[in-house]
């Protein structure tokens, strides 16, 4: 039976990279706040730490899982939120480094069709650890941001890319809208000069851009205005300002011209 041991490995590169971020700051770069709203880059870690213990528990502890999931998701976040807070920067790494460890261990033996239970939909073990991807990297973005970064892009944006453009009838029905029934065509520019395409060739309606762009804006870390991606087409123009990569609610995003990268000394 095939199983996850190549995503596995990539989603541990990815983490692997924001590790090495913010595995030299020191205690006030750990509490410098991100473009995420009330958020410093302790608790973006911590978000990360505690939806890798959640991810492993759904495999592990399924009874524990639905008892956590039971739970409001503001009094859960409340409660990781509470405790990094209570940690230095180093101990907090400490503990997404176990954290995240141990979710791969959980997943790498696993069939990819696997049926994962989580807070919003069930899906497959591959998009779930597809998804846990996307999560570091998007959180990573924050990470950088805050410090004032720049990132290089790799061919795992494929991943991210790839849910911005499944979920593309999630972005609708979170917002209480229905899914048009038109195809868009989505052709990127990966970071090695390769295309990546999904939907109809045939279709009049088209996404086109880089990868980092498509993936910027799927993951809700830039408004469309500021980049270079362009929409064709009613259906297109209508779903890249809403495009999004993950199942939960929208949040605010960022508005047009929002991002400055912070003055770091």
């Amino acid at each position: 039976m095939p199983n996850l041991e190549a995503l596995c490995a990539e989603l541990a590169e990815e983490q692997a990279a924001l590790d090495s971020l913010v595995a030299p700051l020191d205690e006030a770069a750990w509490s410098r706040p991100t473009p995420a709203e009330g958020w410093t880059v302790r608790d973006t870690i911590a978000h990360l730490a505690n939806g890798d213990e959640s991810g492993r528990r759904t495999v592990v502890d399924p009874k524990g899982f639905r008892e956590q999931a039971a739970i409001p998701r503001a009094v859960r976040e409340r409660r990781y939120l509470e405790r990094a807070r209570t940690m230095t920067g180093p101990q907090v790494l400490a503990w997404w480094r176990a954290a995240r460890t141990a979710l791969i261990e959980a997943y790498r033996p696993l069939d990819p069709a696997t049926r994962i239970t989580w807070y919003g939909p069930t899906m497959s073990a591959r998009t779930f650890v597809t998804a846990r991807l996307m999560e570091a990297w998007a959180h990573g973005q924050d990470v950088a941001d805050a410090l004032g970064l720049s990132r290089p892009a790799t061919a795992r944006l494929r991943h991210v890319a790839h849910l911005g453009v499944i979920a593309r009838g999630w972005s609708y029905a979170t917002r209480g809208l229905t899914p048009p029934s038109g195809d868009v065509r989505v052709e990127l520019v990966g970071p090695n000069g390769e295309t990546w395409t999904w939907g109809d060739p045939d279709a009049t309606d088209r996404v086109r851009g880089s990868a980092l762009d498509f993936c910027l804006v799927a993951t809700r870390r830039r408004h469309v205005a500021d980049t270079a991606l362009v929409a064709e087409g009613p259906l297109a123009t209508e779903w890249l300002p809403m495009a999004q990569a993950y199942a939960g609610p929208p949040g605010p995003g960022r508005a047009p011209g929002a991002f400055r990268p912070p003055a770091v000394s």
